[in-house]
């Protein structure tokens, strides 16, 4: 039997062996089953040797998940094409109610040769790390507004109010120190807790640290100190952005862009009939987050402050202009969709989804320079 010249590979990933399905390249041809291989990297390499020497072009293909993206680097290191394809946007069958490996490998193979599947950006290893930097980040903030919480809650469980409105600061921490219950349980149990937020509080204060030391020597670097300029925009703004993002270049304009971070209004028209909703959510949720929050900023007039000064110092001429240009833009945005009686929520996810095209405009400028 003759051998066809190209292939399609769909492999269904897992943590000990992966799922393996062949599609000839020809339209309506042959779809097989090869059953499941070690994931171990050197099974992985021969499998591949093995189904290259036997066709001329080999195309493979992996849903994105906890496996991360070892698998594409073995695969491309190789010399063969790989797609890493993002689950949520794989066509599926309404009534299909099996999924196990051996049809979700066949199913990857087909669709890869029809070309139905959407691939992920996959960032290199650098990038990938410095990534998974910014999310230990998060996940340590989030801790510690979890460990707050607690202090909270224990605090208006008893009945003690602070009586002043800013809470966490000194004065704050002192008025826990000076609490007193009847029973030692209770003492005890606050001061583990307010232990716990001091632990989660340097926890992210490290972490910091670390982020603004790797900052300069990373490839997106300058596009940072860049995004930077912008109102709103600080150092771990910036590198989230840059992380969950990446390459700018791969957004022809600013609009895909706000749709990948899921800003732009959901819509459901047919005819003459014209409905749109609120904002989709369909991209990156922690990106879409912290920009509405940078937005809030936005509430005030146009102003250069000192370190801001700095920053813009650091930066060509061309990002210099478009930082002021979206400062009096978005101020002024912001007052006239306030003064129409818009709730706070939806003046600031409207000045984030704009804030989103001058980030684009910036990024893009210090990439080319």
């Amino acid at each position: 039997m003759e051998q066809c010249s190209e292939v399609f590979v769909g492999i269904d990933v897992a943590k000990m062996r992966n799922a393996i399905a062949v599609a000839d390249g020809e339209r309506g041809g042959e779809v097989r089953y090869l059953g499941e291989v070690d994931a171990a990297p050197e099974s992985m390499r021969r499998l591949i040797k093995r189904l290259a020497a036997k066709h001329e072009r080999v195309h493979f293909c992996y849903e994105a998940g906890p496996t991360g993206y070892g698998l594409y680097r073995l695969i491309t290191d190789l010399g063969h094409p790989c797609t890493v394809v993002a689950p949520s946007l794989i066509p599926r069958k309404p009534g299909d109610r099996v999924k196990t490996n051996r049809p979700d490998a066949l199913a990857l193979a087909k669709l890869l040769r029809a070309g139905e599947l959407t691939a992920v950006w996959v960032p290199d290893a650098g990038h990938e790390a410095m990534r998974d930097l910014v999310r230990a980040r998060a996940a340590a903030v989030e801790s510690l507004r979890v460990h707050r919480q607690q202090v909270s809650a224990f605090m208006l469980k008893h009945g003690r109010i602070y009586p002043r409105k800013t809470g966490w600061t000194m004065r704050y921490l002192r008025w826990l120190q000076e609490q007193r219950f009847e029973h030692p349980a209770h003492q005890i149990a606050l001061q583990e807790m307010v232990e716990a937020v001091r632990i989660a509080k340097e926890r992210v204060a490290r972490i910091e640290t670390v982020i603004a030391e790797f900052v300069p020597s990373w490839s997106l670097g300058p596009i940072v100190q860049a995004l930077q300029t912008l109102r709103g925009v600080d150092l771990i703004v910036a590198v989230m952005f840059a992380t969950e993002v990446g390459d700018v270049g791969r957004f022809e304009n600013p609009r895909q862009l706000m749709g990948y971070l899921g800003l732009v209004p959901s819509e459901r028209s047919t005819g003459d009939t014209v409905r749109r909703g609120g904002i989709t959510k369909a991209g990156n949720g922690r990106v879409r987050h912290i920009l509405v929050e940078s937005a809030w900023t936005y509430r005030h007039p146009p102003k250069i402050g000192k370190e801001k000064l700095y920053r813009l110092e650091a930066v060509p001429p061309r990002v210099r202009e478009i930082a002021w240009k979206a400062q009096s833009r978005l101020t002024a945005r912001y007052r006239a969709l306030s003064g129409r009686g818009k709730k706070a929520t939806v003046v600031c996810t409207a000045i984030a989804r704009e804030l989103v095209g001058f980030m684009w405009s910036v990024a893009r400028e210090a990439r080319a320079t």
